[in-house]
């Protein structure tokens, strides 16, 4: 009997909001396999073809202890006859081979038609997931275990493949090899043998059953911890600069081995409870092939039956004992597949919080559009108001710059406006168009964003910079990096633009990150740009300089300046001053320094900080 997978079985999802502790209902395995079905309806015809090459494999199969049974009583012949004996064995042993090679044929046309329908069915699962997982809300990505959910997905898909083959390849012709021995047995014998094998069938499928519903329970556990160490690892890895600055690296081995502990103890118990299962079933088997075989033999040695009758039986028994001793593995496989997969598929029905309207149609732009913000407020949490009642529009091409301190909400107007959430109360428009009444897609299509934690892509710098535009070309890309003026510091590097900048931009500095994400969204060109703290990472002297070619960019662009640094949004149409979700002030540079209030004491302590460029405010 084979041991049990580790990777399959039950995970743990991430937790889930709205739903204690994360946890989510557990479908019947009956509608798991009920929304697997249409995946696999797109290729009925081949499910049909595999379907008839199995019953003839089984066939075949259960027609070899008939021919074997020939095979011996042919054998036994009188003395002399010479002719019988070189002729009719021959004929038998080539259609015993015939018979042989011919199961192995139609198993293997079975496998070689499905499989296009099997790998098919687990490519569409997987692409819609995938799909579907960039389509939730921001929230879900922040709240998520990368760990935990990457199993759930792994999982996922091996159990498409495992449940087909197994649902399909294995339960069907079980049944059909076994009602084929039944029939055999009761038709050639007596009503003894049929009893017997029914009765070792029913006794050894009600103990796997039983058995198998109390190991779950064990294996749930095991499976959950091992997501839970593999969560702790993945997390440890991602933060490993976090974990050097603190030096560390033992309190996260400590954690990592705690949880490799119960992990290694969960496996034990789930090992000892299947070696008690393969042990049970073993004594059923074995029990009904001793009854089966002294029953025969009392046949032969009674004259009522014939030597080729006792091996004939004896092959029936040791073929049925193949898929009979299968069962186990089958009813445990498809009990985890079907788990793997319910996993998989509550990730794929996760509702958007953000979606589409009904009907609605793509954004429609002609030259610049104009922004407005109109009464919004919103929350992230609803115990904690980030937005309180936001209205202010920025002109159809025209530059507008927020400032406040940290937690005023300043980022959260970006999302918005991108739609990573939509607002409680009030609405955002472009060009008139409430965001929330046009495509998701084509709002982010007319979006340039350049965010204060830029998030490269483990892949070359050439690569970062196209993804503004991947069809633009290598040339478009060159220009774009002069205008963030890093093109001198790639052609620099030994591999040049092939330079694979680590797990998410890493290998490169802030600075470096921050005028890769500015090139590749002055690749995109979009009527709309966002610079959120665009400048934040970088010296003075590169800093006076993008800003130039920021200002060049913004031209005849409706564009959102989100910032601490006031020097950077000096020229702005229009400043508003946030302070806890309230807009306090509004106007240019110079009105709000004559003024006196919120901004003109930012302007004052960054000024006496710095006289040059001013600094960050506190």
């Amino acid at each position: 009997m084979r041991p049990d997978n580790p990777t399959q079985g039950r995970v743990a999802l991430p937790p889930t909001p709205g739903m204690p502790g994360g946890e989510t209902a557990r479908r019947s395995d009956w509608a798991t396999l009920q929304r697997l079905l249409p995946y696999l309806w797109r290729y009925k015809w081949r499910v049909m073809f595999a379907l008839g090459f199995m019953v003839a494999a089984k066939v075949a199969n259960v027609s070899v202890p008939l021919l074997l049974k020939e095979l011996v009583d042919a054998m036994t012949i009188p003395p002399g006859s010479t002719q019988a004996l070189l002729v009719v064995p021959v004929a038998l042993l080539l259609a015993y081979g015939a018979l042989r090679l011919s199961t192995s044929l139609f198993t293997e046309l079975r496998e070689l038609v499905f499989a296009k329908a099997t790998e098919g069915a687990t490519r569409s699962i997987a692409l819609e997931v995938f799909g579907h997982l960039h389509a939730l809300s921001l929230r879900f990505h922040l709240e998520r275990q990368t760990g935990g959910m990457t199993r759930d997905i792994e999982r996922g898909t091996r159990g498409v493949q495992s449940l087909i083959s197994y649902s399909l390849y294995s339960i069907v012709p079980t049944l059909i090899e076994v009602a084929m021995v039944l029939a055999l047995l009761g038709t050639r014998f007596d009503m003894g043998y049929v009893v017997i094998t029914l009765v070792a069938l029913v006794v050894y499928v009600a103990f796997t059953v039983v058995v198998t519903e109390w190991r779950t329970q064990f294996r749930r556990e095991m499976n959950e911890l091992e997501s839970s160490s593999q969560t702790r690892a993945i997390d440890s890895l991602l933060n490993y600069e976090t974990v050097k600055y603190f030096n560390n690296e033992a309190f996260e081995a400590r954690r990592y081995d705690e949880a490799l502990e119960r992990l290694r103890r969960a496996r034990l118990k789930s090992q000892s409870t299947l070696s008690l299962l393969n042990t049970g079933q073993q004594l059923v088997i074995a029990v009904a092939l001793v009854l089966m075989l002294w029953r025969a033999t009392q046949g032969v040695a009674d004259g009522t039956l014939t030597l080729g009758d006792l091996v004939m039986i004896n092959a029936f028994m040791i073929q049925l004992y193949i898929p009979l001793g299968f069962l186990g593995v089958l009813y445990r496989e498809i009990k985890q597949s079907l788990t793997d997969l319910d996993k998989m598929f509550v990730l794929l029905e996760k509702e958007r919080e953000v979606a589409d309207a009904p009907g609605a149609l793509p954004l429609r732009l002609q030259g610049p559009p104009a922004v407005r913000f109109e009464d919004v407020r919103f929350a992230y949490e609803p115990a904690r108001p980030i937005l309180h009642g936001i209205s202010f529009e920025i002109p159809a091409g025209q530059t507008v710059a927020v400032v406040g301190p940290s937690g005023s909400g300043k980022s959260t107007l970006a999302r918005l406006l991108y739609r990573f959430y939509d607002t409680q109360e009030g609405r955002i428009t472009i060009d008139g168009q409430d965001i929330r009444q046009v495509t998701q897609g084509s709002v982010r299509e007319a979006i340039g964003i350049v965010p204060q934690d830029t998030v490269l892509f483990n892949d070359s710098i050439e690569y970062n910079i196209l993804y503004g535009r991947p069809d633009a070309g290598h040339d478009a890309a060159v220009a774009a990096a002069q205008a963030a003026h890093i093109r001198d510091f790639i052609e620099r590097l030994p591999q040049g633009w092939r330079t694979v900048v680590g797990e998410r931009g890493l290998k490169l500095s802030g600075g470096e990150k921050q005028r890769v994400a500015i090139a590749r969204t002055l690749l995109k060109n979009p009527p709309i740009l966002i610079f959120d703290e665009a400048t934040s990472a970088l010296d003075s002297a590169n800093e006076r300089a993008i800003q130039g070619e920021i200002r060049s960019a913004a031209r005849n662009k409706t564009t959102l300046v989100i910032a601490h640094r006031l020097s950077t949004v000096v020229d702005a149409h229009q400043i508003i001053v946030l302070e806890h979700g309230h807009i306090v002030e509004r106007g240019t540079h110079a009105e709000l320094v004559a003024r006196g209030g919120v901004y003109a004491q930012m302007w004052k302590l960054q000024q006496s900080d710095n006289p040059a460029d001013g600094n960050q405010v506190a």
